[in-house]
């Protein structure tokens, strides 16, 4: 792959480029503060993840990784902290299964980072212990949900 002056990675006939990524939405609640700081903080964490694709203009697609992480302590809910991390791509020339990959993990692979920084800064800002995501394989995530809706046609 070459990379041209405008930052496009491309070899001869596809081309891939991060146009700009940014927070479309954040959303963060503590529903039984002030009372949840007062036992004993041992939370059970739920992570939810989606992604949604759209087409921009022709072969600008805006990919969003939301990330959703709801803490409870015994049956209170803790904090609710929800991200969407969006990016602007320019993908072109991939044939369909490879464009799919390239939408379906790769994008969220490049938005993951964001979304768990501003995660564990909520989290934090919330006054909570810090909350560090661990790194996830969106390729394996991409294919196994493949694989899924493959099994459920």
């Amino acid at each position: 792959m070459n990379e041209n002056t405008q930052g496009v990675a491309e070899d001869n006939e596809t081309k891939f480029a991060i146009l700009r990524i940014y927070l479309k939405d954040v959303s963060f609640e503590t529903p039984n503060s002030p009372a949840i700081f007062q036992g004993e903080y041992n939370p059970e964490i739920k992570l939810e993840l989606n992604t949604s694709l759209k087409e921009i203009e022709q072969f600008i697609f805006e990919v969003v990784l939301t990330i959703t992480v709801i803490a409870r302590v015994s049956d209170k809910v803790a904090f609710l902290a929800e991200v969407q991390q969006a990016g602007l791509f320019h993908i072109e020339g991939f044939e369909t299964e490879r464009f799919e990959s390239m939408t379906g993990a790769y994008c969220p692979h490049n938005l993951y980072p964001y979304a768990r920084e501003a995660i564990s800064d909520l989290v934090a800002k919330g006054g909570f212990p810090q909350l560090l995501l661990a790194p996830l394989n969106f390729k394996e995530i991409h294919e196994n949900r493949l694989l899924y809706s493959q099994s459920v046609q």
